[in-house]
């Protein structure tokens, strides 16, 4: 009857500190707070709740696909946030960003198109209508 809604992660695991850069791809399971920055797409593992946090001077260029996302940085490429994504004032997103729940604090800038979850569920195939009149 109702839908089991993940909770986020209300802490982090892990921490890529400010002044830190990292090249290749980041998987991780829970919580992530970027201060850094990544040059690769960001994944979060697993089935369970994971909350990616990118802070004022965190930047990631690549994919991101997580659950909970809270964003106050840089982000050069697609989003993917299965549950809640939340772009407060300074965020600056370059990509498209496909999203279920959305908080847009005032100053949030988004370069992309915004795609909502159902959206993107739901297709609709079109067909060309053929005549059936019999040549003899």
């Amino acid at each position: 009857m109702f839908k089991k809604q993940n909770k986020p992660q209300n802490r982090i695991d892990s921490l890529i500190g400010a002044g830190t850069k990292i090249s290749g791809s980041v998987s991780f399971v829970g919580g992530l707070r970027v201060d850094g920055e990544i040059l690769g797409d960001v994944v979060a593992s697993g089935d369970e709740a994971s909350t990616l946090v990118i802070s004022e001077p965190g930047h990631i260029t690549g994919e991101i696909h997580v659950s909970h996302l809270v964003v106050n940085g840089t982000i050069d490429g697609p989003v993917h946030a299965s549950e809640f994504m939340e772009l407060q004032a300074k965020s600056r997103i370059t990509g498209d960003v496909h999203y279920n729940r959305l908080e847009m604090h005032l100053g949030a800038v988004i370069e992309g198109r915004l795609i909502h979850k159902s959206s993107e569920t739901r297709t609709v195939e079109l067909k060309l209508a053929t005549s059936n009149s019999a040549t003899a």
